[in-house]
């Protein structure tokens, strides 16, 4: 005998997936049935990057052009005043798209493999990562990838 409650179980999980982080508008309310879904966004993060979802969590994407290194700082808010957070995880594929400089050079795509940075007990809250690229002044966008406590978290960042 099948249990009634497990199409409707998958369907609230899907449901939780596919909504993220309380997708309301600037007023705070969310959409109203059969509004599309408003554009959401986060404040600057902590150290001046963009703050975009990564799985569950809250995360800041940066960039030290002088260095040509990126990171992703996993963090507890969605703006200025949220505080690093360590989870377990050891590495995060990073991909940015072709984009162009101020001047028109073109940047080509990247793929960067984050590390953990002070990792303690097999938790870290900082990644990061270098390709010749990122000397490049210039706003990236892209995806970042990788498991964050066994489960898959993936996140999308625009500067």
């Amino acid at each position: 005998m099948r249990s009634n409650w497990i199409v409707p179980a998958l369907v609230l999980g899907l449901a939780t997936l596919v909504a993220g982080c309380g997708k309301a508008d600037s007023t705070g309310k969310p959409p109203a049935k059969g509004d599309p879904e408003p554009e959401h966004h986060h404040g600057k993060g902590p150290n001046g990057g963009v703050i975009f979802d990564l799985g569950k969590y809250h995360a800041e994407f940066t960039v030290d052009h002088d260095k040509k290194e990126c990171r992703v700082l996993v963090v507890d808010g969605e703006n200025e005043t949220a505080k690093p957070l360590a989870v377990k995880a050891n590495e995060f594929t990073l991909v940015t798209k072709p984009t162009r400089t101020k001047d028109g050079k073109d940047v080509p795509a990247m793929t960067i493999k984050l590390m953990a940075k002070d990792a303690k007990d097999g938790k870290a809250s900082a990644f990061t990562g270098s390709d010749p690229g990122l000397g490049n002044v210039a706003d990236f966008e892209g995806n970042v990838v990788g498991v964050i406590d066994g489960k898959p978290s993936p996140g999308e960042f625009k500067e």
